[in-house]
């Protein structure tokens, strides 16, 4: 049964009249086999409803209509003309209620819901809700109402009785220029919109209709950007080449990608169809990568086309925003959770009209209805954030390639620190690569140099408790600020301290909900779950032993080091960067404005902070603890790691200044913290790349997980039992578990995960489903699927 829950009912939309002279559309006599159509909606479904088609209503593929399901009416797709199955007769068909005056969902849309669907092991409908998530933007915006003087006013009017100064005024602003909303007649009176209305009801004004201005402007691909050094060039003369061979004919049913050959660990489809390629921008963090396919972007414009940047965090594109207006001269569309749902309906509109020329978003703008989408890029593509991880689990850089494939265009993936399994498609040859060795200008990369804790304890602060600076970085903080310079103190870590027990009896403070700690938040004085997001105040007494004033914080978060600074350098101007401080691209926008007018000296920061950021004047980089992230099961541990702190010690020494990075660190040889010193990343990845292969896992291999969760805890383990005595034998299959998760109960459910682990080319996904389609599970358990998993919590 549907979710029916999923969708609110929305205002009617008119019929729509029947298709013209050389539409794709067509009339169907009633009763016929034609006069249904299949039609998928946005809901969690794994097929089409056959709908019937009225009288006098033409419909195509793609078209967008609104149909009854149950006592709702509801927006869906047009998917295909519907075969008679024999199911249902065409008299019991209820009929499709109208279709929307709006464009039809592109055709390589529609295959790319399809293709992610069956890769990823998702219900068709259910992908299709991310596309269609905005059933708002279907209806017409509402005209812009002006107002003019009506005919025969004449200007003695002016002193006709209830004549006020500010009505006077009105006319004044009127009395030789266009037709003006009332807002901004009103603005330019000096008086308030009721005045203008008054007006208008005495028959001295009357009322217009204007056309509504373009949501957006369009980017002028021909304003002079930046000067680009010769390497710099040569990169975006590739780029430009690569989208200029654009022919604009997606892949067709008959060319379709087949399931198995295309994405897997960002594998792409061997082979490239006309115009299809996947470009690797590879090249120093201040290499200007950024203006590079800013380039490319200018390519897709002057030929006419759309364009989509994929950004990890979108919070965070502030100074990418600018760069962008400083290279075309107007604001891009942007798309990310944090856009109010009237922003989200103009947008979504805009999109699909072909009006909003460039989007940059998150990874959900991949889905948005593009008509004409000639270029994507997505920068820093090894980012994890690219990850969706709840509802239809997919890697937005991996479907990003099959989106480029199926519309054959050009895909870039850029990054200081490239994936593995994108360097991998890179040797194997299905990627191209433009690298760019050298910063930009006379700036210089880092100094790295390492901190052994085991030799370099930090020194207490008194009272105050622990310190978690060494003497070695405090010191070099100091010359720092008293140079007039910014520095930036890295841990990954939000809140105070991520743990907090009791000193008498041992207690740790624990989620009701999960089998986590819970993280300490003293500046909003509570006590934070950061899976499922369970708050409570700070206690005052041990909830176990029931002791008072022994609850300890230990460890250190972002807040802890801003009290550990308070104590070292009291008059430090310092701002604590984390997603619990920088609530959105406002907030975003307003502390690079701080950095960039020096009002802050020092940054004290999460992953946040490592993305992207340009600030001349910081010149060095504290990581307080280097090791955070090297420990657990995950095998992707060193990779994350080193792109993590190799992304933060490039924000060091990015102008003519020079810059610094130390690193605090117990293991000093560990083979991630040698890299970082020696800058030789490629024998890092090299060496990653071999163990990996040697283990036989990911990218030279396939992994499928399959986590089941469940309130009872006894129901779910009997379910885990059932579905291992089925588990497929097939030649190069194994099969792991089931056992606990790491993170074994979340939001009080408990949870066991099966791990699939497969040779690579093999169409795992139908193994799957035979598998999971011979077990009957309990209702009461949930299954979820993760292809290509990249988290194992």
């Amino acid at each position: 049964m549907p979710d029916r829950r999923a969708s609110a009912a929305q205002s009617r939309p008119k019929p729509a009249p029947a298709g013209s002279a050389g539409d794709d559309r067509a009339d169907h006599p009633p009763g016929s086999r034609e006069a249904r159509v299949s039609v998928l909606l946005p809901l969690p479904l794994d097929r089409a409803y056959d709908y019937a088609v009225p009288p006098g209503v033409a419909l195509a593929p793609g078209d967008l209509v609104r149909v009854p399901l149950g006592s709702r009416e509801l927006v869906g797709a047009v998917w295909e003309p519907g075969p008679d199955s024999g199911e249902v007769s065409p008299g019991r068909l209820r009929p499709v209620v109208a279709r929307y005056d709006f464009p039809a969902l592109p055709a390589v849309e529609r295959r790319f819901i399809e293709w992610l669907a069956a890769y990823v092991m998702a219900l068709p409908g259910a992908v299709l809700r991310m596309a269609l998530n905005v059933p708002q933007a279907l209806e017409p915006p509402r005209p812009v109402i002006a107002y003019r003087p009506a005919p025969g006013v004449a200007a003695e009017q002016l002193e006709m009785p209830r004549m006020t100064p500010a009505r006077r005024r009105v006319l004044e602003v009127l009395q030789d220029g266009p037709a003006r909303p009332a807002i901004e007649l009103a603005r330019a009176a000096g008086c308030g919109p009721s005045v203008v209305k008054g007006l208008a009801k005495t028959g001295v004004l009357e009322t217009v209709e204007l056309p509504r201005p373009p949501a957006f402007e369009v980017p002028d691909w021909q304003r002079q950007g930046v000067s680009l050094s010769e390497k710099q060039a040569a990169a975006a003369r590739a780029l430009r080449a690569r989208v200029a061979v654009t022919d604009g004919q997606a892949v067709t049913d008959g060319q379709a990608v087949a399931d198995g050959e295309a994405v897997a660990d960002g594998e792409a489809v061997e082979g490239e169809g006309p115009g299809f390629s996947v470009t690797l921008l590879d090249g120093v963090a201040g290499a200007g990568k950024t203006e590079v396919y800013l380039e490319a972007v200018a390519a897709a414009l002057e030929a006419g086309r759309q364009a989509l940047v994929l950004l990890p965090e979108i919070a965070l594109s502030a100074q990418w925003l600018g760069r962008f207006r400083r290279r075309f001269g107007v604001t891009p569309a942007e798309w990310h959770s944090d856009l109010s749902a009237a922003q989200r309906r103009v947008t979504w509109r805009a999109v699909a009209l072909g009006e909003a020329r460039v989007v940059v978003g998150a990874r959900s703008a991949l889905f948005l209805p593009y008509p004409d989408l000639g270029l994507i890029v997505v920068d820093e593509e090894h980012d994890t954030a690219f990850k969706q991880e709840d509802g239809v689990i997919y890697h937005a850089r991996d479907m990003a390639i099959v989106r480029a494939q199926l519309g054959a265009i050009p895909a870039v993936l850029v990054s200081a620190t490239p994936s593995l399994e994108t360097l991998t498609n890179v040797t194997a040859g299905r990627y191209h690569r433009l690298h760019l060795p050298e910063r930009y200008g006379a700036a210089r990369m880092p100094e790295v140099v390492l901190v052994d804790l085991r030799e370099n304890q930090p020194e207490r602060l008194g009272a105050a408790g622990p310190g978690w600076l060494c003497g070695q970085l405090r010191n070099a903080l100091a010359e720092t600020f008293e140079r007039g310079e910014q520095a930036l103190l890295f841990i990954n870590r939000r809140g105070y301290a991520p743990l907090t027990l009791c000193r008498t009896c041992g207690h740790r403070l624990h989620c009701q909900n999960c089998t986590a700690w819970l993280v300490a938040h003293r500046l909003a004085g509570r006590i934070q779950c950061h899976h499922c997001g369970f708050a409570a105040a700070l206690p005052q007494h041990c909830p176990e032993c029931g002791a008072e004033g022994t609850l300890t914080a230990c460890g250190p978060g972002v807040e802890r080091l801003a009290e550990e600074v308070d104590a070292l350098y009291p008059d430090c101007r310092y701002r604590v960067v984390s997603s619990d401080t920088l609530a959105g691209p406002a907030a975003a926008a307003e502390l690079v404005e701080a950095v960039q007018a020096r009002e802050v000296d020092l940054l004290i920061g999460t992953q946040i902070v490592a993305k992207g950021h340009h600030f001349p004047w910081l010149t060095l980089v504290g990581v307080v603890d280097g090791d955070l992230g090297l420990a657990g099961g995950d095998l992707r541990a060193a990779e994350r790691t080193y792109q993590l702190l190799h992304q933060v010690a490039g924000r060091a020494g990015r102008a003519e200044r020079p810059g610094r990075v130390l690193v605090q660190t117990y293991d000093a040889s560990h083979p991630v913290m040698q890299a970082l010193v020696s800058g030789d990343r490629d024998r890092f990845l090299e060496a990653e790349g071999e163990s990996r292969k040697a283990a036989g896992m990911p990218p030279y291999s396939r992994l499928v997980a399959l986590i089941l969760a469940c309130r009872d805890e006894s129901l779910l383990d009997r379910a885990c039992r059932r579905l291992a005595r089925h588990a497929p034998q097939d030649a190069g299959i194994e099969v792991l578990g089931p056992a606990p998760a790491p993170l074994a109960v979340l939001r009080r459910h408990h949870r066991r995960r099966f791990l699939v682990k497969a040779p690579r080319g093999l169409a795992i996904q139908q193994i799957i489903a035979r598998w999971i389609g011979a077990v009957d599970l309990p209702r009461a358990v949930r299954l979820q699927i993760d292809v290509d998993p990249y988290s194992f919590l």
